[in-house]
């Protein structure tokens, strides 16, 4: 390291870019999507869907309970996921599956985003917004869950930008579809 250091001004910045990128990505929230599927529930056996009853829920922030754009957007972004695999919004057949979402937004204070046992002497406690993206496929005759995909992470910046929460939609929501039991 003090090879590097002594080699002059410009590599003595780019080292301290590099650190600094280093410590901001490990301190960094990450986003996790998971998945659940019905045990037993055979998804290939659904051909159509519908989207469910629009139910009036919260999301927690003013910015999206009142974007009507973030909305189109969300259901354009998963209706897109469900046509490519292989189901078809058909308002002439009755739907198998009926479509639900769920979107919440929260202040969480994040400590340590490492391991237990990894230490990380310059993470410091941060206080974040913790965006949730819930998205059901329900059993149109029996009214069960039978699929069940969810992105969590960070949206600080995200939810004042459009065009960079549009992004984050499209790619929450595949990499949700990406879960899809084959």
């Amino acid at each position: 390291m003090q090879t590097i250091l002594a080699q002059g001004k410009g590599s003595r910045s780019g080292m301290v870019v590099m650190l600094l990128a280093f410590v901001l990505s490990a301190c960094a929230v990450k986003s996790a999507v998971r998945s659940y599927a019905e045990p037993g529930a055979d998804l290939r056996r659904f051909h159509a869907y519908s989207w469910g009853p629009a139910e009036i829920l919260k999301t927690g922030d003013p910015r999206l309970d009142s974007n009507e754009i973030f909305q189109r957007h969300l259901q354009a972004a998963v209706e897109r996921e469900l046509a490519a695999k292989g189901l078809a919004k058909n308002p002439a057949v009755p739907p198998d599956l009926l479509v639900h979402y769920h979107a919440s937004v929260t202040q969480r204070i994040d400590l340590s985003q490492h391991e237990p046992f990894t230490a990380c002497p310059d993470c410091k406690p941060f206080v974040y917004d913790a965006g949730t993206l819930v998205i059901d496929l329900v059993d149109a005759q029996t009214g069960k869950v039978v699929w069940r995909g969810w992105s969590e992470g960070n949206v600080d910046g995200v939810l004042g930008d459009q065009r960079w929460l549009e992004e984050r939609i499209d790619r929450d929501v595949t990499r949700i579809f990406a879960r899809w039991p084959h």
